[in-house]
């Protein structure tokens, strides 16, 4: 009990809050939680739910935020954003207003911690924790380190020897995950898909034969360029989902095969945040997707045939030929090597 502050929160239908502390590092605390307007259905006013609610002291604990529905947000993380001695956020302002549409007073020091001061503030942070502190980690929404600041911190207190520990909550990829209907015994999750699209189709090629249920996260402004990439990489059959605006008033997912979805796409455009989740392939075809590695002589034979056949300049010949030919790992043979190949040839 010396390293642990106890807290027991109720939620009673009179919204009162009653506090009082107890010995040996014990708060026991009693209170309502119905600040949230949005929320009065999901969290009946009827119903009363005591938790024992530990604040470890000495501790980063990274918390999960509600990424679309207040409702999400758990006694748990609540707790911390009124007791943890300083607060770590992304966005300070959104943080703010967050507390403000849950009723909750942030009690400790908030600093900003974002992706562009994680690594210099991270001993900061971490020297609190030495002393004693409780650093409660937030992003603007969803779990910190998932495509979020975080990582750092965490990397720096595993060096340091100094605990580290979750209060989980609300993520859009295993939210999009369970909701697509693909399985879910065996996934990975991608991350936002590069943002060029040589880049993208490069990527994409490698995945391929990815086996596994794959989520991806993109934007409103690149879905259009990226569902073309999909359906050029991994053909039109493969199944999908599209879900956008996870948890919010206006949640969608659309699902059918990427030829379909991103024909949706195209005829009715999705707005708001993003998850992409594909099928993996069959062990069928990752046979014969398997690439055939050729060689530059190889390339630059079928270069030049296809100049003749098809009155291609031998440029853009080889630019076709390469493309068409990636090699195992999805990159593309240098052009001008294939080039001079073709030139010794004709020497």
């Amino acid at each position: 009990m010396e390293d642990v502050q106890h807290l027991t929160y109720a939620m009673t239908p009179d919204g009162s809050d009653d506090s009082a502390a107890a010995m040996d590092h014990t708060t026991a605390i009693t209170g309502t939680d119905d600040s949230a307007a949005d929320v009065g259905d999901s969290r009946s006013s009827e119903r009363t739910a005591t938790r024992a609610i530990a604040i470890p002291r000495g501790t980063v604990v990274l918390a999960a935020t509600p990424i679309g529905n207040d409702g999400d947000a758990s006694a748990r993380l609540i707790a911390l954003l009124e007791h943890a001695d300083i607060v770590a956020a992304e966005d300070t302002r959104r943080l703010y207003a967050l507390a403000n549409r849950l009723g909750v007073h942030v009690g400790g020091h908030v600093v900003a911690y974002h992706d562009h001061n994680e690594r210099e503030k991270a001993d900061g942070l971490l020297d609190r924790v030495e002393s004693g502190a409780t650093v409660l980690v937030v992003s603007d929404a969803g779990m910190p380190t998932i495509n979020d600041p975080g990582l750092a911190v965490v990397r720096r207190a595993i060096e340091r020897g100094l605990p580290v520990t979750c209060a989980p909550g609300p993520s859009a990829v295993l939210d999009a995950l369970a909701l697509s209907g693909l399985p879910t015994d065996r996934f990975c999750y991608e991350g936002f898909l590069p943002r060029k699209h040589s880049e993208r189709m490069q990527y994409l090629r490698t995945m391929r034969a990815e086996r596994r249920t794959m989520v991806f996260y993109e934007t409103l402004h690149r879905i259009d360029e990226s569902m073309a990439d999909l359906l050029e990489a991994f053909g039109p059959d493969r199944p999908m989902a599209l879900c956008r605006e996870l948890t919010k008033e206006y949640e969608q997912v659309r699902r059918g095969t990427i030829g379909e979805i991103r024909q949706s796409v195209v005829d009715d455009p999705p707005r708001g945040e993003m998850v992409l989740v594909v099928g993996g392939t069959s062990e069928t075809d990752v046979q014969a997707a398997a690439p055939v590695s050729l060689s530059v002589a190889d390339l630059a034979v079928l270069a030049v045939d296809r100049a003749l056949e098809d009155g291609l300049r031998i440029k853009d010949a080889i630019m076709q030929v390469v493309e068409e030919h990636p090699l195992p790992d999805g990159s593309l043979a240098n052009r001008k090597q294939v080039y001079a190949a073709v030139l010794a040839m004709k020497s």
